[in-house]
């Protein structure tokens, strides 16, 4: 065969044409000689083997200007090609008078971008988008550049124009695939900067209408339409295409099957998942024939036609969720778009919220989060149109009442929920309600003899019958007396009868609401030894979803393996709950009994002992984590001092790891630790926790605990512990825009802590008070005040970071003052503070600030690069508020040199952080993408966005009101 003689073991030769034109053996380039060489290569190359004549040849190279010599040129180029080719030069041969290249199959890029484009086409037919999406996206990425990058003539050029075009709409059939994944929110940044790119292209502009509309936004999709129909017009003299003109009639029609992807329930990848978190059912489930049956009944009629919905009520620890998970696992056939599961904490301190819960299931659904709007109602919406067309089981576990679970409901025909609660769901409109009481004597002795062994109970059947009485038929009592005595081979079963027996008083409490519970319980807890019971009683003092096995530990005061025997054993005993390897968690009800035995067999000073265990625990580790993101803050030499070391972090994405995955743990213990000799410390916590505010995504639960700290604070008298939680109350106000309430706050900060000769806290609430006034766009002279001091107050204690922020923040205002040289200057002092203390998160938050400066100095080159860098940190950091304040300012400097589509692009990425920063920042940002867009010729889309940018400066009534209104002014407007 030609081409294989002679190559012995060498690697075979690869091409590409999708960028500049190169040649590979291996990963080895091989130089392909002058432009004109590599022109002739790609003409045979792109021919896969077909014979080029050499008037064809000199044609493709040189059209109707060749060379005299061109003929002689072309026999040069191929000998040249031969010796590059080395062993393969057997590849070019030479017949006809002409030439031809052979070379192997899917030995081109263009060949693999065929071949990727092929399949992604069948999984696409076959319904599998997300495949699809993927297989198109590894297409476009063999694209690097400008196809046939600098060659010319005519046949590159021909071949150029082919290619691009071929990009282009493998892009728009990505972007297609993206909105049919649920992609919408993401994909509107993109569509806005290639329909400036390619403004005649409708199929683009049709994808943006529909993103834009599925996003919320169907002012701007309507706008859209609009300045596509004028631009047609005044160029072309053409109206809009059909399927143009369609879609804007069903956006104006509010047609409902625009508001989903299309025939979810066939799609295959990460935009629809099909969740299945149904617990493990138990292996031993027993009995409960006719509740099974109702249930299994009622969840078929959900196949079709109906939305079913069963609620199980029944006291702690009858069996509710074990029988509703066996019946949920059994009905799976009926719900073959996926199971999801909660456990809603209804009879917790602090039970789910629907908000919460709706993000769970959205995300479970495939939702990501840029698209998961704030607010129940939007969420539950969301909610039931990705529902809308699926089969899908929703087990909604352990809830308080309706009011939790309405927002919750699937909504839709062939969905159903399954209900668990304390309570009967009276008041919850078309349930079908079932009250489960405790097991009958048989299905009891059934259950314990399947857990005991049937030799065993045989042998003492009639002691085994009177265990089962004694623990009143109670599945959840049944399952712990019979582990206990599976764990014990020595003890009989008339041994484990009489003990019961000793607690008959208790037993007989079983048939009375919560003392049944405690008395349940307390079969399982009086098997115990001392140090398990010791365990079990403090670990149940401490607030939080769950607990890790290193917080268990600082609980115990014991080493973490020593800890970790001994809560497994809690495991074994169904005290407690393996919520993931190393956590725990308890039963909302087991909880609260564990906290009865707390407060009767330990002194109030042995359970404060423990929680202030945990609180040294949690503000050591966040003290590590603090130092790792900002290195030389001067904030964790003035902490409470703590006795438990804490935990040491490899790296920062460890130490970040760690901090997200305490978050809801961290604040509930700072909140818990609210009082007393532990209020210090916790205000504290608080502050060395200011991440989980900042980075937007824990910002309401962080709000809501500052508060509390800071009302605790004010209500002791604890004057430092008020001062650093009003800060961080300011913080989190600030930081979602709500300014008057923060500056009230930080003023407060400021007078408390000076009162105190806190230096650490005045100088945070000068910076935050010059921030505020900045932001108010009018109290320049009150911004410039307050960051003087906040340098003051922390050079007081040779705090170089704290110095660098305020001298960041002064550089603003001075941007805004107009003494744009100042500021340059203080950022660049700023940023080199930074810059000595290491790639960390305020090193991004310093060439933030020079890159704002650098914009204003019209030094934009230099500005963008400070801006990009910034944002890669922000990145890193999981800064996701920062990241999108710095699309925000990339925007501004892209704007600032009439780049509107990059400008464009990056509003929206910051538009596309959904819910971070608040509604006053989504206003700066729309009349930002306003002003690019009017830039780019579209001018109603620019006026939608200013128009929602208006009605939320009006809602908030802030000074961007005017500025705006002036924008939507017919003269602004041209």
């Amino acid at each position: 065969m030609a081409g294989e003689k002679g190559r012995g073991q060498e690697q075979p030769l690869r091409f590409t044409v999708l960028g500049p034109v190169r040649a590979w053996r291996g990963d080895e380039p091989i130089a392909t000689g002058s432009p004109q060489q590599k022109s002739m290569l790609a003409a045979l190359i792109l021919r896969q083997g077909r014979t080029a004549t050499a008037p064809e040849l000199v044609d493709a190279l040189w059209g109707d200007d060749p060379p005299d010599a061109a003929v002689a040129a072309l026999r040069t180029y191929a000998s040249r090609l031969r010796k590059a080719f080395g062993p393969d030069s057997d590849l070019l041969v030479s017949e006809s008078g002409g030439y031809s290249i052979q070379i192997a199959p899917g030995a081109l890029d263009t060949d693999a971008a065929e071949q990727l484009v092929t399949e992604a086409e069948k999984a696409r037919h076959s319904g599998d988008r997300g495949r699809a999406h993927e297989l198109i996206s590894k297409a476009l990425n063999l694209w690097d550049g400008e196809p046939l990058a600098r060659l010319s003539g005519p046949y590159a050029e021909t071949q150029r124009a082919r290619l691009a075009e071929w990009h282009r709409v493998l892009v728009e059939t990505r972007l297609d695939l993206d909105l049919e994944l649920g992609h919408h929110v993401e994909a509107v940044s993109e569509l806005t900067a290639l329909t400036a790119q390619h403004p005649y292209r409708e199929r683009l502009r049709e994808l943006l209408m529909l993103a834009l509309y599925r996003s919320g936004r169907q002012g701007e999709a309507l706008a859209v339409y609009n300045d596509t129909r004028r631009l047609l017009a005044e160029e072309l003299g053409a109206d809009p295409c059909a399927e143009l003109s369609e879609l804007h009639q069903r956006i104006l029609q509010a047609d409902a099957e625009l508001a989903a992807p299309v025939d979810v329930r066939t799609t295959v990848g990460p935009a629809f998942i099909r969740p299945a978190q149904l617990p493990a059912t138990v292996s031993d489930f027993t009995g409960r024939v006719s509740f099974v049956s109702e249930l299994s009944d009622q969840l078929a009629t959900a196949e079709g036609h109906v939305m079913a919905v069963s609620a199980v009520a029944g006291i702690g620890g009858v069996g509710k969720t074990t029988l509703a998970v066996h019946v949920a696992h059994a009905a799976r056939q009926h719900f073959p778009d996926g199971q999801l599961y909660i456990d809603l904490q209804g009879a917790g301190p602090v039970p789910a919220e629907p908000e919460a819960v709706l993000g769970s299931f959205l995300r479970a659904l495939g939702t990501p989060d840029s698209a998961i709007p704030d607010g129940v109602d939007e969420r539950a919406a969301l909610y039931r149109s990705t529902l809308d067309g699926r089969r899908v089981l929703a087990l909604l576990d352990n809830a308080r009442d309706a009011a939790q679970v309405r927002p919750l409901l699937p909504g839709t025909e062939g969905c159903a929920a399954l209900i668990t609660s304390r309570i009967r769901m009276v008041d919850l409109e078309s349930a079908h309600l079932i009250d489960l009481d405790v097991m009958s004597p048989e299905e009891a002795l059934v259950l314990f003899t399947r857990i005991v062994g049937q030799e065993r109970v045989e042998s003492e059947r009639e002691a085994a019958r009177d265990v089962v009485a004694a623990c009143g038929f109670l599945p959840l009592a049944i399952r712990i007396a019979a582990s206990r005595l599976a764990s014990r081979r020595t003890w009989t079963v008339s041994f484990l009868s009489r003990k019961l027996a000793d607690e008959r008083r208790r037993l007989d409490e079983l048939r009375a609401g919560d003392l049944a519970v405690r008395a349940t319980f307390q079969l399982g807890y009086g098997q115990l030894d001392a140090q398990q019971a010791r365990a079990f009683r403090l670990l149940g003092l401490a607030d939080g979803p769950d607990m890790s096995l290193a917080a268990a530990a600082a609980v115990l005061d014991m080493d973490a393996f020593e800890a970790e025997d001994l809560i497994e054993s809690l495991v074994d005993a169904s005290l407690l709950e393996s919520a993931a390897p190393g956590r725990y968690r308890y039963h909302d009800l087991v909880r609260l009994y564990a906290r009865d035995c707390a407060e009767r067999d330990h002194p109030v000073t042995d359970r404060e002992a423990a929680l202030s265990r945990l609180l040294d625990f949690y503000l050591a580790s966040m003290a590590r984590v603090y130092s790792t993101e900002r290195p030389g803050d001067r904030l964790v030499d003035h902490l409470a001092p703590t006795e438990q070391p804490g935990l040491n972090f490899r790296d920062q994405n460890a130490a970040l790891d760690w901090l997200f995955a305490e978050a809801e743990c961290l604040l509930a213990c700072t909140q818990q630790s609210a009082s007393g000799p532990t209020l210090a410390r916790a205000s504290d916590l608080l502050a060395v926790s200011i991440d989980l505010a900042e980075s937007g995504a824990n910002a309401p639960r962080y709000e809501a605990v500052a508060r509390a700290v800071a009302e605790a604070a004010a209500k002791s008298g604890d004057v430092r512990a008020e001062a650093r939680a009003r800060f961080s109350l300011s913080k989190v106000c600030e930081l979602v825009g709500r300014l008057d309430e923060a500056d009230a706050e930080s003023e407060r900060a400021l007078r408390l802590g000076s009162t105190v000769q806190d230096f650490v806290t005045i100088g945070r609430a000068h910076t935050e008070r010059g921030i505020i006034a900045h932001l108010s766009r009018t109290r320049w002279d009150d911004a410039e005040r307050h960051f003087l001091k906040a340098i003051e107050a922390y050079r007081a204690i040779e705090d170089r970071p704290g110095t660098a922020s305020a001298l960041c923040n002064l550089s603003r205002a001075y941007v805004e003052m107009g003494r744009i040289e100042s500021a340059v200057d203080l950022a660049e002092r700023g940023a080199r503070i930074y810059e000595s203390l290491g790639r960390t998160v305020r090193l991004a938050n310093g060439k933030y600030a020079l890159g704002v400066a650098l914009t204003a100095a019209e030094r934009t080159t230099q500005a963008l690069d400070q801006l990009n860098e910034s944002l890669s940190l922000f990145n890193e950091h999981r800064q996701p508020l920062w990241e999108g304040m710095t699309h925000q300012r990339l925007a501004e400097a892209h704007l600032a040199i009439h780049q509107a589509a990059q400008a464009a692009q990056h509003a929206e990425q910051a538009l596309g952080l959904r819910g971070i920063g608040g509604e006053w920042r989504r206003a700066i940002v729309l009349t930002l993408l306003g002003k690019a867009l009017l830039e780019l010729g579209q001018k109603d889309r620019a006026e939608a966005c200013w128009r929602e940018a208006l009605s939320i400066h009006e809602r908030l009534e802030t000074p961007e009101a005017a500025d705006v209104r002036g924008l939507l002014a017919p003269a602004g407007a041209v």
